[in-house]
């Protein structure tokens, strides 16, 4: 045990200049990877996240099992795979650069087995090597997780915010307002336009709200319910509803469906309804 907690010690007196070893032979020439940028801002930040890795990765050395380190260190890997600086790097460059440090460590674990030869066995070389390529296995794993997940959160919100823009509710006086539908709706944007609407008319104050689905090609059942789900609760609002450019392939499906038009005004085009 005392051991492992010279070669941490050894490690930690060493993490600046293995921070500075390793970001100096970068190499990386590619604009897209964090590695090749030369904002000082997201320079230091990246040093400070190689030079703290050190401080979690070397406490695999002295825990009694990999349970209790991975809880530690969970929290520099939760830091930086939601990073957005390394979520715009390319994957791959990432574990190159993890296996680049992996290979600084067995040069440093070697150096302080050499310095103290005389204390040490050649089964500690072996047990301390075994645990750095553990070890940096589960931290390249768990990277690459929190990585993907941070991803899929990210390109949500991304999702998110195009669905609110792709359904506005524009002002058109005091009292009324126009949604333009375009393009393809699917079932959840469809939820998100009846949200939103309802959202926006509420905090505008609007009683009349003019629906132009021109730039609608066609729609499934499940999208016609929605648009129906939006008349009748604009209704319940007590907001009037005009719809135009209603295109033929939609009026059969709506047609189909049964869909009711009973307390809504349809138009045969924008420039008519207003």
């Amino acid at each position: 045990m005392e051991k492992d907690k010279a070669l941490k010690s050894y490690i930690i007196d060493h993490a600046q200049q293995l921070t500075n070893e390793w970001y100096e032979t970068l190499e990386e020439k590619d604009p897209s990877s964090l590695y090749a940028s030369r904002d000082p801002q997201v320079i230091e930040t990246l040093k400070k996240q190689n030079f703290d890795f050190h401080h979690y990765f070397s406490e695999i050395f002295v825990v009694e099992n990999e349970e209790a380190w991975l809880e530690n260190f969970n929290k520099w890997v939760s830091e930086v795979s939601g990073d957005i600086e390394h979520l715009s790097t390319p994957s791959h460059y990432v574990i190159r650069e993890f296996m680049r440090v992996r290979m600084q460590y067995m040069d440093c674990i070697k150096n302080f087995y050499d310095k103290h030869k005389d204390k040490l066995e050649q089964e500690d070389l072996d047990r301390w090597n075994k645990l750095v390529v553990r070890g940096f296995d589960v931290a390249i794993m768990k990277f690459v997780e929190g990585a993907n997940e941070n991803s899929k959160l990210q390109l949500k919100a991304k999702e998110e915010i195009i669905h609110e823009l792709s359904a506005p509710v524009i002002t058109l006086d005091n009292q009324r307002a126009l949604l333009p539908l375009i393009g393809e709706i699917d079932s959840d944007r469809a939820s998100v336009i009846l949200e939103n609407t309802l959202h926006q008319c509420s905090q505008k104050g609007v009683t009349h709200l003019f629906i132009d689905l021109s730039g609608v090609a066609t729609i499934d059942t499940l999208v016609a319910h929605q648009i129906s789900n939006l008349l009748q609760s604009l209704q319940l609002l007590g907001i009037s509803s005009t719809i135009s450019g209603m295109r033929p392939e939609i009026a059969h499906t709506a047609t189909q469906l049964g869909i009711s038009f009973e307390k809504v005004t349809i138009k045969p085009s924008l420039a008519n309804a207003l």
